[in-house]
């Protein structure tokens, strides 16, 4: 799947608060982390399904660290489970959308090399959307916020190239 120019650029509307762009950043990671988990159960290869559940672990700990985020920039931050409540999303990292996601790609998970080039494009597209975010701000704090995010997706990238390296 490929994504446009345009994809997930409606998710955010310009005014948003940092603490509200991150709970966005959040439900996009957990909506990709459901996506391989599930993806995870529906092979039969068990390579396949550990690589899919190690990828949905990563998602995991990077909701983790955008949620320390959140607490470190917000006045009067809620718990987690609050925070979670509120960032439900039908939208995963890239502005794809679960359903269609799932349709296009669910498939064309049968390999190790396939999963690990479906999850670089994702993050990839996900690094895109947040600089493209940024570009588009004024308010300093939420740019410098959308481009730590992309920072993160960057690194994401670059361990998956590492991963694919190590296992192709």
């Amino acid at each position: 799947m490929r994504g446009s120019e345009k994809m997930g650029m409606t998710l955010l509307k310009g005014n948003e608060r940092p603490a509200e762009i991150i709970g966005l950043a959040y439900a996009l990671e957990e909506a990709l982390r459901q996506f391989y988990t599930s993806s995870a159960a529906a092979t039969d290869d068990p390579d396949v399904s550990a690589l899919l559940n190690q990828l949905a672990d990563i998602e995991t700990n990077h909701k983790d660290r955008l949620f320390n985020l959140y607490r470190s920039i917000e006045d009067t931050p809620v718990d987690k489970e609050t925070f979670e409540a509120q960032s439900d999303s039908h939208v995963m990292e890239g502005g794809f959308t679960v359903d269609d996601f799932n349709a296009q790609n669910r498939s064309g998970l049968q390999t190790t090399e396939e999963v690990l080039s479906l999850a670089m494009m994702v993050e990839a597209q996900a690094m895109d959307l947040y600089l493209r975010y940024a570009d588009r701000r004024v308010d300093l704090e939420a740019k410098k916020i959308l481009c730590q995010i992309a920072d993160e997706e960057k690194a994401h990238l670059h361990s998956l190239g590492s991963m694919l390296e190590q296992k192709i």
